[in-house]
């Protein structure tokens, strides 16, 4: 059975998806589910470190006699949690990774039967790459297929206001 899948979908860079889905994940924790954090990107965040703190962290792949800063895809299928957390859907994973992007990982995991909630922003819409292009004059190089907003079982809209917004850049937060 193909675990459930929910998309916590920004309208910009620091608009607290991150967060929100360590919150989610802690919530789930509280209610005995078993969640592991498949891939966080904390941006050096002290906040998000703290809500992150307790879970395991399995984004350390071995390629090459090097370790990547990856999700390990065999490993959050082998343990089999009940719930992964996986960052930046959008994401390119390395070179020599067994899948390009980091969607596809999430498909493997969601076919394993693991419930699974990401991030991504509106701007990595694949559909939507050429009028960022037009609007913005800057070409999204990571895109996701809008085949995983249709097949997700939820997408949540995470925004706040642009005042919010720079006062979140102004301290940092961003």
């Amino acid at each position: 059975m193909r675990g459930r899948y929910r998309i916590l979908l920004g309208m910009a860079a620091g608009v607290g998806k991150t967060y929100r889905m360590l919150q989610e994940g802690k919530q789930a924790d509280a209610e005995g589910r078993d969640v592991v954090i498949g891939y966080l990107e904390p941006h050096d965040r002290p906040e998000t470190a703290v809500l992150a703190h307790g879970h395991d962290q399995l984004s350390e792949v071995r390629h090459g006699g090097l370790v990547l800063g990856e999700m390990d895809v065999d490993a959050v299928i082998r343990r089999t949690p009940e719930l992964a957390l996986v960052d930046e859907l959008a994401h390119t994973n390395a070179p020599g990774s067994r899948n390009e992007k980091r969607y596809q990982d999430i498909d493997e995991i969601l076919e394993a039967g693991i419930d699974v909630i990401s991030t991504v922003n509106v701007q990595h819409l694949e559909s939507l790459n050429d009028a960022v292009f037009e609007l913005t004059g800057v070409r999204v190089r990571e895109t996701f297929p809008d085949r995983m907003l249709d097949e997700a079982d939820e997408v949540v809209l995470v925004d706040i206001s642009p005042e919010a917004l720079q006062e979140r850049l102004r301290a940092g937060k961003v």
